[in-house]
């Protein structure tokens, strides 16, 4: 069973004039532990790169660091890209800003309603704090139908009261949300009009404007986490843009969404919900660029890093994009996003023998205070790492973030004590146990993206990246009967390579919510032409050159009585009633395989993405081509025994000085600056023209 995929019209727009050009760009990402950075000139064909510790009460300093060890003239750069972790950050840490919600008469309580589910489906106890108290959401007389038709007009001096007693409660951000605003945004509109005369600042979210579709309870609370980080993000871009602009930064800066796409700093925190998992999303567009080179265009993300692990399915070179992404119990973010799933498995991962005697591995971790064993920095708990130094797979003496040394025998012996004994194992049968435990996990996550969706894994090659990632990628491959493994040059930097790579992109969701027994199609085919009116009027503001324009075009359906909704992917903007029956049957069909003619269909949204595709990067300077060995064996750096069922001596190479033609025949290892990778006995590895190592596993045998 297999979904239909995206479809892109064949309509392409030339690059629009007036553009300048951006030869030389800034991709710099801010992750939990580092700061990473690719510089790419064009003009020269040369490539740097940076790698900082992150500075957590300001990222903008690991920005500029980042920049400063890159020797970056900033006053010669066309283009800097930033992906942040702010939003990310400030909403799972719930440390928002204080935000007050006006909404209609009798609906205080939706954000907290929600869809009557249970943060632990067979537990008896749970918690949940919605984005907003309930002191916080105040309600004004007005009234909505479903319909767009007015009920009860605006009480506007009750909407004035609501606003200066939020302001007296200390309120930073407002939201206004009122029932049915998808249908008619009138009274938002007036709202918002009145709120800009009393509300001390720009921190006004309308919930039409965030997100133009039904169902309550997920656009009040996109709206709320809207509002409650707006003020964060952009306090924190306008400071980076001021420090940027005195180091003799004279461009725009642009900032990663959650959609894979970028947009002005200027604009970008109107809507700040759009760059939750900005980080995330941006490791998966480098993903899909690399693959769409490489030849291999469908994709099983996985990023591994010091925390968590990131997978996500990337088919024909486009990235999954859902509109119903929660990104925690009862925190929906109803806007396009990339569908990325999470685990709680990373590096730092620590395992422990539970009260049933039993190994577990995560969801709790070490962190990068204290971390791993191996860090040196106090920590006690065996993890993911330490097995890793255990077994062999990583060299401790070429560890990023060691505070101090740490010896082979500390870490077998915090094994042993903690959990080989209990176990009645030796120390190295226990790390290997942990790692065996934490890639089941691994891979049961990549199935949530695949399997679960009804894609055989089989079809797809796994792109391993994040600064762990290639240590695991071939055992999870083989769990998953994935044939390849796809490593790309810098596994430990790709999130900042996807914001070098990454496309312009915007969005665009309107509700329709009727039967198509009695849809006009001609509102369809006006709403499209709106959308995407919109979309290339907004990217042409950005004032950034591109190659094309292109469209994709799809909508939301179900079966009337149905409470989900299935995308279903379009060929161009102007489809028939009878398409679109046609086209939701089959795709209902592919994901379900279940056919139900008897019941009639029903189309919800309405979505539009306009993508601007930016000029094409030379990937093989990622890895400077002179440093690169004529032969396999002077690449070798040395060798050292490491656990593959049993120890076996193995060769240990650089990545950097690997001849491009070279065959590597597992076991090997082969190290990095910024990550290890684990070729298995049997696998064999070869380099493609850009410089990935692609993994075929049983292939060597």
């Amino acid at each position: 069973m297999k979904s239909s995929p995206s479809s892109a019209t064949d309509t392409s727009h030339p690059q629009a004039a007036g553009n300048p050009a951006t030869s030389r760009v800034a991709g710099v990402d801010v992750g939990g532990t580092f700061t990473d950075l690719v510089l790419y000139d064009a003009e020269t064909r040369s490539v740097r790169l940076a790698k900082t510790p992150t500075t957590l009460n300001n990222q903008a300093f690991g920005v500029l660091k980042a920049l400063e060890l890159a020797d970056a003239d900033l006053s010669s750069l066309d283009l800097i890209v930033h992906g942040t972790t702010t939003t990310t950050n400030a909403v799972l840490e719930r440390t928002l800003c204080r935000t007050g919600l006006i909404t209609t008469e009798g609906f205080r309580d939706i954000l907290e309603l929600g869809r009557r589910t249970r943060p632990q489906a067979y537990g008896m106890k749970g918690e949940f704090r919605p984005v907003i108290p309930r002191d916080l959401r105040l309600e004004v007389p007005e009234r909505l139908l479903a319909d767009g038709t007015v009920y009860r007009p605006l009480d506007e001096e009750a909407f004035k009261s609501a606003l200066r007693e939020l302001l007296e409660k200390g309120c930073e951000a407002l939201v206004v949300h009122f029932l049915h605003a998808y249908a008619n945004p009138a009274h938002e509109i007036r709202a918002g009009q009145i709120a800009a005369e009393i509300w001390p600042n720009e921190n006004i979210t309308l919930g039409h404007a965030l997100l133009s579709e039904s169902r309550e309870f997920e656009r009040g609370v996109t709206a709320a986490i809207n509002a409650s980080v707006q003020p964060l993000l952009r306090r924190y871009i306008e400071r980076l843009a001021d420090q940027l602009s005195e180091k003799g930064y004279r461009h725009d800066v642009l900032v990663m969404n959650g959609n894979g796409g970028m947009v002005s700093a200027r604009r970008v925190a109107v809507e700040a919900a759009k760059t939750v998992m900005s980080g995330p999303a941006s490791g998966v567009m480098a993903a899909a660029y690399t693959g769409r080179r490489a030849g291999i265009p469908n994709l099983l993300t996985y990023d591994m890093g010091g925390t968590s692990t990131d997978v996500a399915l990337i088919r024909n070179a486009e990235p999954a994009v859902s509109n119903e992404i929660e990104i925690e119990y009862a925190m929906p973010i109803h806007v396009p996003m990339v569908d990325v799933r999470t685990v709680g498995a990373g590096g730092g991962s620590i395992a422990r023998i539970t009260e049933a005697g039993l190994l577990q591995v995560g969801p709790e971790s070490a962190g990068s205070t204290p971390g791993p064993v191996c860090y040196g920095r106090g920590g006690t708990e065996p993890t993911i790492s330490d097995a890793n130094i255990l077994l062999g797979r990583m060299n401790p003496e070429k560890l990023n973030s060691v505070s101090s040394t740490v010896t082979l025998a500390d870490v077998e012996k915090v094994f042993a004590e903690k959990l080989g004994k209990p176990l009645g194992i030796s120390a190295r049968e226990a790390a290997a146990a942990v790692l065996r435990i934490a890639n089941t996990r691994m891979a049961d996550a990549v199935r949530m993206v695949s399997v679960s969706l009804g894609e055989d894994p089989r079809d797809y090659a796994l792109f391993a990246f994040g600064g762990a990632g290639p240590l695991h990628a071939t055992s999870i491959a083989r769990e998953l009967g994935v044939p390849r493994v796809l490593v790309p040059s810098r596994p430990g930097i790709t999130n900042a390579l996807g914001c070098v790579v990454a496309d312009l992109r915007h969005d665009f969701v309107n509700t329709v919510n009727k039967a198509l027994s009695v849809l006009d199609i001609e509102d369809v085919h006006s709403l499209f032409d709106t959308q995407a009116s919109e979309g290339r009027a907004l990217i042409e503001k950005e004032n950034v050159q591109i190659e094309e324009l292109r469209e994709i075009y799809s909508v939301d359906m179900q079966f009337i009585g149905q409470t989900h909704l299935l995308r279903v992917p379009l060929p161009g903007p102007r489809p028939s009633l009878d398409d679109l029956q046609d086209l939701f049957e089959k795709s209902y069909f592919n994901r379900f395989h279940v056919e139900l003619p008897e019941i009639k269909a029903s189309l919800v949204n309405v979505n539009c993405s306009v993508i601007g595709r930016r000029s094409e990067i030379d990937l093989s300077l990622l890895i400077d081509p002179a440093g690169r060995k004529a032969s396999l064996q002077d690449a070798m750096s040395g060798r050292r025994d490491v656990w593959f069922d049993s120890l076996v001596d193995t060769p240990i190479y650089w990545r950097d000085h690997l001849p491009l033609d070279a065959e590597i025949t597992g076991p090997a290892i082969i190290e990095q600056m910024d990550t290890t990778i684990v070729i298995d006995p049997g696998d064999k590895a070869v380099q493609d023209p850009d410089g990935n190592i692609i993994i075929e596993l049983g292939a060597g045998a």
